[in-house]
Parts: structure tokens; sequence; C-alpha cells
């Protein structure tokens, strides 16, 4: 029972959407419309060039022959229609475009009426003949290419009909239990992968929305899962697995990665395609957990996401990236060496730094630092990375958040609860105490009204949860007669032992959450035991739900009162005193901790003695309960 919070895989819950200048609901549609697509001239090389770079020709001069002004310019603008097109009030003439742009324009609309026709009806037959036309047009372009490499205008058809085909696909998402195995078994999946080398970079943006919707974990129409029966959901996953798997035999996600060098994150179509990039690897990830590794171990992706974090200016594909790096984190042990051995912990705590001063701008910016917070916390779960944390002075910079109080605050105490664990966090215990970090720990312990007794709500926050564990950390870990433990005994001491009255109070206040939990899991046992159901492993959920309920934090409180009143026999008997007014006892810490050992391994939660030596959490308990068992 870490208070570590393992970060989630989305950070809302909810799939990120594009946000840019288009609006949510339609990052994932088709990006341009055949005008948006077919109004910009080709290179050689046959990729679209932007609106701003077609160069407009100075009209002629009044005094050039009427013959030139009239071989160049029949019409404004050399619009074909200017004559006949106008609204009813004679306004506005004509649409702006020559009769060469007007012509491209209908190959386009009629490639697009086509797709809409073929996707009517989404059955067996429909599909396959979409992939069918995706395999003739991406043929037909590859010919096209190859015998005028150097005329756009000899291939820019067979252009229009691949985007079309490629956008007929998206509705394949709505039937995916039907849709999917075909197109994993077929040709066309390879086909459509290769795409990604397209010399037209708006094509290879096709293709990264595409298979972004495809592999989305919406993907089954606008029915809730709770309206879908059990074997419909399960044929769904399958496929989507199915799918999956045919995308990673095809080395998608490496060829993905090869590709990041080719957008242009200044022009907002290839920021929007580098963002379902990032949506791809996201949903990959939750379909098959076990590519985590395999992604930062094959591609240079980590690399990416460390260089990408660090832009100077916040965005949301910055703020994707961070999202995947806390994702790739979070369970795979390889991934939190690999990310110490790319300097990964001196990337991302310069980048925190930035918040010393100043909260996140926006909601974006604050969830770009938590997931940051969230990866160094994951790191921080390697005890070699906790070498690289303290050498990388990230105690000191955690406790100048805690002093500025910001929203960085929390984290940072987050942070160094697990910076702190264990024992190979003895040494940063010592970096905390010498870097002064007691003073501003006992603040956020204390709260702002040192004497009036706190709500159980506030209690239970995160906050006071990770402080209670640096505490216990720094009791496991700080030597025996040390001046860094007995700093930390004194300030227990001061103020009339003011810090051991607010441990009582959360005890009392953890204490009644704890009954309630008991409570409910009592009524359940009698009903169980009533209706003569076999408990079996009920037992074992119970004892984790009451120690989500508060007995985690009581077994921590309790360690922490067992070390000092050990330690110190006024503390000892100022506890037992106030105990006292309540009808309780020492006894009652001694069935707590003997509870918590146990419930224990052997060997979990090992830690060190004066002597270096590990030693297990288990015989700490056991040190403390003799000791307490002769005051009772």
């Amino acid at each position: 029972m870490d208070g570590f919070q393992a970060p989630r895989s989305s950070s809302s819950g909810i799939k990120r959407k594009f946000e840019g200048t288009i609006s949510p609901e339609n990052a994932k549609k088709p990006k341009p419309s055949p005008l948006e697509f077919m109004q910009s001239s080709m290179s050689t090389s046959g990729k679209f060039k932007s609106l701003s770079t077609i160069k407009v020709e100075d009209e002629p001069e009044d005094d050039a022959p009427a013959e030139v002004q009239q071989e160049e310019e029949f019409a404004p603008g050399n619009d074909a229609d200017y004559f006949v097109e106008e609204d009813e009030e004679g306004r506005f003439f004509g649409t702006g475009l020559t009769k060469e742009q007007k012509d491209i324009l209908n190959i386009f609309e009629d490639g697009a009426e086509g797709a809409v026709a073929d996707i009517e009806e989404l059955n067996l037959p429909a599909i396959r003949r979409l992939l069918l036309k995706l395999e003739r047009a991406i043929n037909k372009n590859q010919d096209q290419r190859s015998k005028y490499p150097n005329d756009p205008t000899k291939f820019i058809d067979s252009e229009a009909d691949l985007d079309a085909a490629l956008k007929a696909l998206i509705p394949l998402s709505q039937v995916p239990a039907l849709a999917y195995p075909e197109l994993a078994k077929s040709e066309n999946i390879g086909m459509l992968i290769g795409l990604l080398s397209h010399e037209n970079m708006d094509i290879v943006i096709d293709v990264v929305e595409l298979i972004d919707e495809l592999t989305d974990e919406d993907v089954g129409g606008e029915e809730d899962d709770a309206d879908q029966d059990e074997s419909e959901q399960n044929d769904r996953d399958a496929s989507m697995k199915m799918l999956a798997d045919a995308f990673t035999k095809h080395s998608l996600l490496e060829l993905l990665v090869s590709n990041f060098s080719r957008f242009n994150e200044e022009e907002e179509s290839d920021r929007q395609g580098l963002f379902h990039v990032l949506g791809i690897f996201e949903n990959m990830i939750a379909l098959n957990p076990s590519l985590a590794g395999q992604i930062v171990e094959k591609t240079s992706f980590l690399t990416w996401i460390l260089t990408r974090i660090q832009a100077p200016t916040h965005d949301e594909n910055r703020g994707y990236a961070a999202e995947l790096l806390a994702i790739l984190l979070q369970n795979d042990r390889s991934n939190r060496l690999a990310f110490a051995k790319k300097n990964g912990m001196e990337v991302i705590l310069p980048v925190l730094a930035n918040y010393r001063k100043r909260d996140p701008e926006t909601a974006d910016e604050e969830e770009f630092m938590e997931n940051l917070f969230d990866s160094l916390c994951s790191s921080l779960q390697e005890p070699e990375n906790k070498n690289l944390f303290t050498e990388s002075e990230g105690v000191d910079l955690m406790l100048i958040m805690m002093r500025e109080k910001l929203k960085a605050r929390s984290r940072a105490i987050k942070v160094l609860d697990n910076a702190l664990s264990g024992a190979s966090g003895a040494k940063n215990c010592e970096v905390f105490v010498e870097a002064l970090g007691l003073k501003p720990l006992f603040t956020a312990f204390m709260g702002k009204s040192k004497k009036s007794k706190v709500e159980s709500s506030i209690l239970a926050s995160e906050e006071t949860s990770h402080v209670l564990g640096i505490l216990s950390s720094l009791f496991t870990n700080l030597a025996s007669e040390s001046p860094e433990r007995i700093r930390l005994l004194t300030k227990f001491v001061e103020g009339d032992y003011e810090k051991v009255d607010r441990l009582l109070d959360v005890r009392e206040a953890v204490e009644t959450r704890l009954r309630i939990v008991d409570k409910e899991i009592a009524a359940e046992r009698k009903e169980m035991k009533r209706t003569g159901e076999e408990i079996g492993d009920m037992e074992d959920l119970w004892y984790l739900r009451r120690l989500d309920g508060g007995l985690f934090t009581l077994q921590t409180v309790d360690y922490i009162l067992g070390w000092i009143c050990m330690e110190d026999d006024g503390i000892r008997n100022h506890i037992s005193v106030m105990l006292g007014r309540k009808s309780k006892g020492l006894k009652d810490i001694v069935a707590v901790l003997k509870d918590y050992r146990d419930n224990i391994g052997d060997t979990e939660n090992m830690e060190v003695d004066s002597t270096d030596e590990p030693v297990s959490r288990r015989e700490i308990l056991d040190g403390l309960l003799g000791f307490l068992e002769t005051c009772v």
C-alpha cells in the first residue's frame, strides 16, 4: 500500500482531443475539405505547398498591350465563372478559382461523394469494396507517381482518389467486430502502413488520423458499454486486439517514430497529425501494455519525449508527450532504468523547476506538470534511481517547492515520500534533514491552525498521507543517535508536544473512518453466513478494503508513535495521558502494530539499521512491539 498513486492511462480518464484551432469534437474528423486539400500548388516532389507559399504574380501594368492583358487575365482572378456565378443581389462574383483549380476541385468532390456512397451500409461486402478501393487507389497513385515524378498534375487525380479512399475507412471504427478481422487478415494493412513513407505529408497525416480512430478505445459506435451484452463486448475487444497485433507485426510504431522528423509543428496540419501519432501510441499501449517496454527498447521514442517536454513554450503535444512518459514509466522497471540511463532525471527536474515560483497558467499545463511529477515518482520506485535523484539535487528542489506553497507543493511532498522510502532512500533522508526539510514538513503536517482539530476529510488528504510516509521513512532510515535523528525527535518535544497531539488527532479521525468500514464489512459477513455463501477470498478483499478505508494510515501513525514512545520517556508519558482521556492506551497501539506485522511478509519493505545491514519491516515491528509490550 505505497502512498504513490500510479498515473492514469489518461489523465482525465478521457482520450485527449487536439484543441489547437480545431474544436475537440472535430479533432478526429477528416482534416481538409476538398477545397482546402486542393487549394495548394504541388512541388515536383509531390508534397502540397501551403497557400502562404503560392506566389501571386503582379497584375500587368496599365500601359501594357491590350492583348497581353487579355491573355493574362480574361476576368478578375482568372475566375472561370466570374460572369455567371453571382448571388441574387449581385454583390459577390465568382468563387475566386481559376478553371484549372475548379477542375481539380471537382475531382476531389467526386471522390468524396463516391466514398460516402460506399459507406452507407457497412456490411461485409461493403467493407471489402472499401478495402479494394483503397488497394486500387494506392496502386494507381504509385504507378502515376513513378511514371510522372516531375509532373504533379499527372498524379493529382490519383492522390485525390487515395485521400478519399483513406477517409472512407474511418467509419469502419463503428463496426470493429466485423471490419477489423477483415482488415487485419488482408494485404491492405501492410499497404496502409506503407503509406507512412508517402512523399505527400498530407497523405501521411490521413493515415495516422485513420489509425488513431481505428485503435481508439471508444470504437464500436455510440452505444455505452453497458448497452452491449458480454458477447458483443468480447467480440469487439478480440477484434481490436487482432488489429493491434497486425499493426505491431508490420512495425507500425517503429515507422511512426521514424516519421517524427517529417512533422513541422509550425504548420497546423502537421501539429495535428503529430497529435494523432501520439494518440496511436497511447491506444496501442492500452490494448497491449507489454508494448510499453518494446517501444522504449526498440525505438528512440523515449529520447524524443525527453526532448519534446523541454520545449520553452507549452502546447497540446508537449502535454501529450508528458502523459505518455508517465504511461511508459508506470509499470515497467526496464523503462524506468532506461529513463535514468538517458539522463531523464537531469531533464525532468529543470523542467519542473519552472514551477518553483509560479503556478501553471492553464489546466492543460497543470496536467502537464502533474504528469511530470508522476513520472518522477514512478522512476523513484527503482533503488538505482534514488541515488541519481540525490546527485541531481532533487531533494533540494522539492524542498524549495514545499516552502513556496504553490500548486507544486503537494506534488513535491509526494515525490519526497517516494525518494525517502526503503533502504535505498537512507541517503535522501540524511540530505532531507541537512537541507532543513523538517521545518516545511511539519508546517505542512500541522496545517494553518496548529491548535485546532482538523476535520477527518482533511486528515484523509493525499498530502497528509505522504507527510506521514516521510516521517515513517525518517524514523526507519536515520541512524540511531545521529544528529539528524536527534533533530527529528526534538521536533516532537517542542511546543508542549503539539506535534504528538497532532498525530493523535489524526489517529482518532482515522479510527472513526475505519469503524464505519468495519461495520459495513461485519454486516456483509453476517449476511454471507446467513445465506450459506462461501467466504473464501473475501477475507483478503475485506482487508484491502480496510487498508483503503483508513487502516494503512492508522498503521503508519502507530508506527511513528511506537518509535517516539521508545526513544523518549517524556513523549511516551504524554501519549499515555492523552490516550487515557479517550479511554485508550498503549495497548491499542500494540494491537494495531501486531496486525500490521502479521500481514506483512518477512522480506517486504526492506530497510537498513544503524550498521547499514538490510532489515525487514517485520523485524523492526518485532523490536517496537517488544518494547511497547513492557510498557502496557
